[in-house]
């Protein structure tokens, strides 16, 4: 049962980190358009904001807010270089099967992405499982992006879910605490590469190396946890 003893009903997975391996694709593809302006951004502190929104991330990494044509120049050249990425994209292993054992435990299986809709469609192609997906959310459903908790509403949203009866599946502290907000309990996937310590220590109640290994230990994990008692 989750921590206020409702029946689940519902999972949200994060997309980018948790379900496909992109997260360093995506810090290359930033460290590339933060160059092109002349801001010379460590791989290290790109790769610890991913997870992020779009908006915060920059201002997160430059230190404040930059002028609203920086801030556009830096988002489109990310998502140009990106989409070059976009035919190579791999779902983790055991990203599919897990999505289909939790539909198979009759659980809404949404998944809570802020990646724009084509970034979107890209990643359910090499997530290949959308027979088991209830629903999806992009960057457009939410006002403001992770670590609030727009994206999490706006997916709880699609599905008719409460937090209460929910389970989130992410990558990063970022995600953590975004759920957090909503007061839904989180398993943390290291395989974005985010430590187990960081993620427990952000809020965490379980966290497992992969999709694979969430699958292995669904059972005794808060996703097999379904039944009222």
């Amino acid at each position: 049962m989750t921590e206020s003893s409702r029946p689940l009903r519902g999972v949200l997975f994060d997309v980018d980190g948790t379900l496909v391996d992109s997260n360093y694709l995506h810090t290359v593809a930033w460290w590339q358009a933060f160059r092109r302006l002349d801001y010379d951004i460590p791989m290290a502190n790109i790769h610890r904001a991913i997870g992020m929104g779009r908006d915060k991330l920059i201002g997160h990494l430059l230190g404040s807010d930059p002028e609203a044509e920086v801030e556009e120049k830096l988002d489109s050249s990310h998502g140009a270089i990106f989409s070059t990425s976009w035919p190579f994209l791999r779902a983790f292993d055991g990203a599919a099967e897990l999505l289909r054992a939790c539909a198979s435990r009759d659980l809404a299986v949404v998944l809570a992405s802020s990646a724009s809709e084509p970034e979107l469609q890209a990643l359910r192609r090499a997530i290949d499982a959308d027979d088991a997906i209830s629903s999806a959310t992009s960057s457009s459903d939410a006002d403001e992006s992770k670590p609030a908790p727009d994206i999490l509403q706006a997916a709880l949203d699609s599905a008719d879910l409460e937090a209460e009866a929910t389970v989130f599946v992410g990558d990063s502290v970022w995600d953590v605490k975004s759920a957090a907000a909503l007061g839904i309990p989180t398993i943390g996937l290291t395989c974005g590469g985010t430590s187990e310590a960081e993620l427990l220590d952000a809020g965490a109640k379980q966290v497992c190396a992969s999709p694979r290994e969430l699958l292995q230990n669904l059972q005794d994990s808060l996703l097999g946890q379904t039944d009222a008692g």
